[in-house]
Formats: structure tokens, C-alpha cells, sequence
């Protein structure tokens, strides 16, 4: 178990690489939208695509686990905490670049930048094709990891290009060279997304806006964006909904420890204060068995799952 604030011998060796923000025992649950979970062996955030490098050819070297942090927005941390390296990448690391034609635009933007920053470059530069983007929380690194979207579109759709830096540098790749399907992509293997490539055409601004504002608007009515959750909790099967599911079977408003399946949507789980992820992770285990006894269903989980869960 990693204990929050406890320097590790890891951490003071990741010191010594140039070009690393290294802090040990650092609780991670402020740096998650649920706000559960236990502390970062060594929560390190590199400052040049180089120190990356180095920190991943170090972790390969030695067999040293790496996660990588984005947003926190679909991820559950361990009570137990998150064993070597906790990679969370700087928002500034990269400059945002728009390359502007007479009717379309390429936007890059760092891995560690907010889709928000997407939404915002998009219309600040005339273009329109990522609306569905809005609103959803998290960084544009976990998009391209779980191919982020909702029921209007996928980020794959508007992506062109992925840079992805491994412990032998960095490099792009162009989509069709990185697999992807619902909710999922695959990265090579030990691979870390650093910048991203956007796609998009000139349009109509004002409407595109409208549509942004009527879907943010229907997400604050139908879910608990107000209270601490991590979206999503399964994938919808194929011709159903997950939250339809869940709710036929009983779960909604039921609570575990401080955690409860929303009231307004079945298909989150949210923190009502206090909550553990043991508490978080007992609704899902019992949302799933749950469907699974009564429906016959598979619900396949949404969210990541990192670190060490206690019994």
C-alpha cells in the first residue's frame, strides 16, 4: 500500500533525471473527477517530451509500472494507492498550433490539454465538426485512449494524427495506424499519447455553438454533473442502454458505503462524500452481476481501473 506524503527511493531516483517534476505519496483523489482513491507512489510530470523518454526507457529498464493520469475523469484509483510511476503530463507542454485553409483547419494541441481547449480553438478559428466533444471533462490524451465521444460522435472521427512518445522517443502516427473501436483504442505497447492531431471544416459558428449549448444543456438535465462522479460507468450494449439497464433491475439510488448509483442517471455512480473506492467498486461489481442474473447481459465497465483495491 502506498501511504500518502511517505518519500520512496523511486521518487528521489526520478529526482535525478532532468526535466522531472517528481512528487512522492501524492493523493490522487483530488486529481480525480470522483474524488476516491489512495496516493501515487511517485506522481511525476515531465517538462520536455525528452524527460519523458527518459522517465519510460528508465521504466522499461527496470520493470517499473507506469500509469498515465490525464484528466481523472473515467478513472477509479485503488485505496491502495498507485505502485512506480504516475505520469501526468503538463498542459503547457506543447504549444497549440492552427493550421488554417480556405475551408478546413488542422488544430494540434498537447495530450495534457483539456477538450475544452479543443471546443474553444475550434470556434476561435472558425471550424466546426467536434460539438460532440463539449462538455465532456478529462484531457485529450484520455479521449484518444478511450475514443471519448457520446451518442452524436466518437474523437477518432476528427482526429488525424496521434503523437506518442515510448522509452525509444517520440513519434506520429496517423489514425488508421492506430486501432480503434467503441470507447477503446490501442496505443503501442508502453506507449504515452503526448500531442494530438485535430481535423476539421470551416461552418457555420453560431449554429455549431447553438448545438453545443442544447447538449450541454440536455447532459446538466439528465445527468449529476453537480456531484463528484467518473461518467459513465459501463459501455452500452449493442442495442440497449446501460442506465435502462441498470434501473430495470433496481440499482438506481442504491447506495454502498458513501457511493450511490445516481438518482438521475443509473448508469453513474456518484461520490456523496466520504466514499472509498472499495465502496465505488462494490456498486459496480453488483450493477454487473446484477444485470447479468436477471437479463443475462454483460455490462462491460467504462472507466479504468489503476492501482491497488483492498479486500
Amino acid at each position: 500500500m502506498v501511504e500518502a506524503g511517505v518519500r520512496t527511493a523511486l521518487a528521489e531516483r526520478v529526482e535525478r533525471l532532468s526535466g522531472c517534476e517528481v512528487k512522492a505519496g501524492e493523493p490522487l483523489a483530488p486529481l480525480t473527477s470522483v474524488r476516491v482513491g489512495g496516493a501515487a507512489e511517485a506522481l511525476i510530470r515531465p517538462r520536455s517530451p525528452d524527460a519523458l523518454v527518459a522517465l519510460l526507457k528508465l521504466a522499461r529498464d527496470e520493470g517499473i509500472p507506469v500509469t498515465v493520469l490525464g484528466g481523472g475523469a473515467n478513472t477509479l484509483v485503488g485505496d491502495g494507492g498507485v505502485p512506480g510511476f504516475t505520469v501526468k503530463l503538463p498542459s503547457d507542454l506543447f504549444p497549440e498550433v492552427a493550421d488554417m485553409g480556405p475551408e478546413e483547419g488542422r488544430l494540434t494541441l498537447g495530450a495534457g490539454s483539456a477538450i475544452v481547449r479543443l471546443v474553444n480553438l475550434m470556434r476561435g478559428n472558425g471550424l466546426v465538426g467536434a460539438e460532440f466533444l463539449a462538455g465532456i471533462p478529462g484531457t485529450l490524451g484520455g479521449a484518444v485512449a478511450m475514443n471519448a465521444g457520446t451518442k452524436n460522435g466518437e474523437a477518432f472521427r476528427v482526429i488525424e494524427a496521434v503523437e506518442v512518445a515510448t522509452a525509444d522517443g517520440v513519434g506520429w502516427l496517423t489514425k488508421a495506424q492506430v486501432p480503434h473501436a467503441y470507447r477503446h483504442s490501442e496505443l503501442p505497447p508502453g506507449g504515452v499519447v503526448t500531442r494530438v492531431r485535430f481535423h476539421l471544416r470551416k461552418g457555420d459558428v453560431v449554429a455549431s455553438k447553438a448545438a453545443m449549448d442544447a447538449d450541454l444543456g440536455y447532459r446538466k438535465r439528465t445527468q449529476p454533473l453537480s456531484q463528484p462522479n467518473f461518467g459513465s460507468v459501463f459501455t452500452n450494449p449493442p442495442g440497449d442502454h446501460a442506465g435502462r439497464l441498470i434501473e430495470a433491475v433496481g440499482l438506481k439510488g442504491h447506495t454502498l458505503g458513501r457511493a450511490q448509483v445516481s438518482t438521475l442517471h443509473a448508469n453513474w455512480i456518484v461520490n456523496l462524500g466520504g466514499a472509498t473506492a472499495r465502496d465505488v467498486l462494490g456498486l459496480v461489481t453488483l450493477m454487473q452481476q446484477r444485470v447479468r442474473e436477471e437479463t443475462g447481459v454483460e455490462m462491460k465497465p467504462e472507466v479504468k481501473r489503476v492501482g491497488d483495491f483492498l479486500p
